[in-house]
């Protein structure tokens, strides 16, 4: 991963609090952090730079891809430096194992939320105002109370960490206000350096948390964004619970996580899959934490369970080995869909992401952003964010390409994408579109696109009949087209912005400026014929070889160490268990990979285990180390 900093304020401005001497001391402390807290030898590719900014005194903005590391940006510098770290989270879930996985390694962790009852929140105070915590977990809504944030002020903090922040720019007033709020953090502390981290943040996210977040010297950290090794594909949506089970039954044996816009739709997806042999599970808010934590056991301990779940799922879980994402509705932007396809392949293996969308897809996640109790400029900045969603399902080129212009990253035509593999042959759809402009303005641009294909087929609905549409000059005008035709063409008409769905007015299809301009003769207009047949299952070597070149190379572990592995990860899930953790909070799966192949059988060796600090080596050294005596 290559970091790129740019720096975005005067260095010449003086940092208040820090002086050469003390910047000099938190370097030899970072390192002591590093390896006696959390077991590591060198910090990984651009997490340094950003360290050493926030010991400098100065604010960083981190965008970095999903699995580079960036806790521990800013919990090494919490711990490096004296008084408090306030970290703001948007899931209480992810507070909690976040917790429980400082506390596993020594660090005295805490967290208030509305979860615990208020005798326990009370006591994590206490905890805090006598200067026993280092690291204090909340949410806005519990940190942005004129309470909270009198109270805090009469605290030694050190420093400020907002994880997840381009939820400050995405997240509407009326869904998280508070996050908006955070604004205010710089103005109430000035001498506080603030962390803001997130894996997906587009050039005007970025200027937005920067506008709303630092008052004070700030650099800037964009990470490269390509993950090469996930295949990306985009299908027009059919019959999605059958596209959705032909999908994963190809790949049955792989760990996968499918993607559903409810709660009500994840359950449903889970069902479908264990009917037909899937070892599968549903995950979502709805279900109680001890219910959600077996879950999460599962997920990282079972090696072919697929998971059906809302967006929550995989925020801050330690899963290299997933094969793949399946999206069975439109995420709401490109920067939810890359976070969300983020979570495949995280071990450089070769991994899929799937995503089937419909036009329904783009009048539901329109009618979200406009029932929203937003301003003006959020919804439009919304909307904005959906309509390049869309060009890039509707892409006709390469699919990388589209994705990282996004995020400002320029890239070659990838080889790994549908559009690559299959390159895409397009229609001239002038006169298609023709006919599409000619049925809504016959019938009054008051009607959804189920009703004008209707219209266009020449069917005699109930509806049409009713309307008298069956009368209409543009009555079976398309006939020559199937339904699914149809429907395509109109969705890439919408993508295309010659059409636009009239939330307000029942779902009606309006033709927009570009399309009125496209039907006096200015501009062009084609579209790609929809492929609905199920994608071919590649065919991965065991050296990482694929149809789509070479993956990054990754841990080939012997038989005897594979066996070892599957005892180590047993272990692993007992003490989980026994402690009501998730099984990744004791140890990840890339530290129990490096065990099997090491085999440490004293504690000297067992110090040298990637991600074992001195607090796990003094928990679970002699545990661990007799499941590889009795492995030997």
């Amino acid at each position: 991963m290559s970091s790129i900093a740019y720096e975005l304020t005067s260095e010449e401005q003086t940092l208040p609090g820090v002086d050469d001497a003390e910047i000099a001391s938190l370097e030899s402390k970072k390192f002591a952090v590093l390896k006696e807290i959390f077991g590591f030898d060198h910090f990984r590719p651009g997490q340094e730079e950003v360290v050493d900014t926030l010991l400098s005194g100065q604010s960083a903005l981190a965008v970095m891809p999903t699995g580079a590391g960036k806790s521990l940006c800013f919990q090494v510098p919490a711990l490096a430096m004296q008084g408090l770290t306030v970290v703001v989270s948007p899931l209480v879930a992810l507070m909690q194992d976040q917790v429980a996985a400082l506390r596993l390694a020594g660090v005295a962790a805490d967290a208030i939320h509305s979860n615990q009852d208020r005798q326990a929140n009370v006591e994590a105070w206490y905890r805090v105002a006598s200067g026993e915590t280092r690291i204090l977990y909340m949410a806005p809504e519990r940190l942005m109370t004129p309470r909270m944030l009198s109270a805090l002020s009469q605290l030694p903090i050190s420093l400020f960490a907002i994880d997840e922040a381009h939820c400050m720019s995405q997240w509407g007033p009326a869904f998280r206000p508070e996050y908006a709020a955070l604004g205010e953090l710089s103005q109430r502390f000035p001498s506080v350096p603030i962390a803001a981290m997130t894996a997906t943040a587009d050039e005007a996210t970025r200027k937005d948390i920067e506008r709303q977040l630092f008052a004070g010297p700030y650099r800037t950290f964009v990470s490269g964004f390509d993950r090469p090794n996930i295949t990306l594909n985009v299908a027009a949506k059919a019959s999605w619970k059958q596209q959705l089970l032909d999908y994963v039954s190809r790949r049955k044996g792989q760990c996968g996580i499918v993607y559903c816009l409810s709660r009500k739709k994840s359950e449903e997806s889970a069902e479908i899959l264990m009917a037909n042999g899937i070892n599968a599970t549903a995950y979502h808010a709805g279900l109680d934490p001890e219910q959600r934590q077996a879950r999460q056991n599962r997920f990282v301990t079972e090696e072919d369970l697929v998971v059906t779940a809302t967006i929550a799922f995989g925020m801050g879980i330690d899963k290299p080995d997933v094969r793949y994402v399946f999206h069975t509705d439109l995420p709401g932007s490109v920067e939810a869909y890359y976070q969300e396809i983020g979570r495949a392949g995280r071990d450089g293996q070769p991994a899929d992401a799937m995503m089937v969308f419909g036009a329904g897809d783009i009048r539901l996640r329109r009618q979200f952003i406009e029932q929203e109790d937003t301003d003006d400029d959020h919804r439009r900045r919304e909307i904005s964010r959906l309509n390049a969603l869309v060009s890039y399902a509707e892409a006709q080129g390469c699919r990388r390409q589209a994705l990282l212009a996004y995020f400002g990253d320029d890239s070659e035509p990838c080889g790994n994408c549908d559009n690559c593999l299959n390159p895409v042959v397009l229609i001239d759809g002038q006169d298609d579109a023709e006919l599409v402009f000619g049925a809504i303005i016959e019938t009054g641009q008051r009607y959804g696109q189920a009703h004008i294909v209707d219209v266009l087929r020449g069917a005699e609905t109930e509806k049409v009949l009713q309307a008298r549409h069956d009368r209409l000059q543009s009555h079976g005008s398309g006939a020559r087209h199937s339904k699914a035709e149809w429907q395509a063409i109109i969705r890439q008409m919408i993508a295309g912005g010659f059409l636009e769905i009239d939330i307000a007015g029942y779902s009606s299809l309006l033709i927009t400026d570009k399309g009125n301009a496209l039907s006096r003769g200015n501009g062009s207009f084609s579209y790609r014929a929809d492929t609905l047949q199920p994608l071919k299952r590649r065919n991965v070597s065991k050296s990482g070889d694929s149809a789509f070149g070479r993956a990054q190379p990754s841990v080939d572990l012997s038989g005897q160490d594979r066996d070892l592995l599957a005892q180590l990860k047993r272990m692993r899930l007992d003490l989980a268990k026994q402690r009501g953790v998730p099984a990744y909070v004791i140890f990840p799966d890339k530290t129990l990979v490096d065990m099997a192949q090491r085999r440490p059988t004293s504690r000297e060796e067992f110090s040298e285990v990637k991600g074992v600090g001195k607090n796990k080596l003094e928990q679970f050294g002699d545990i661990f180390m007799d499941v590889v005596r009795n492995a030997s």
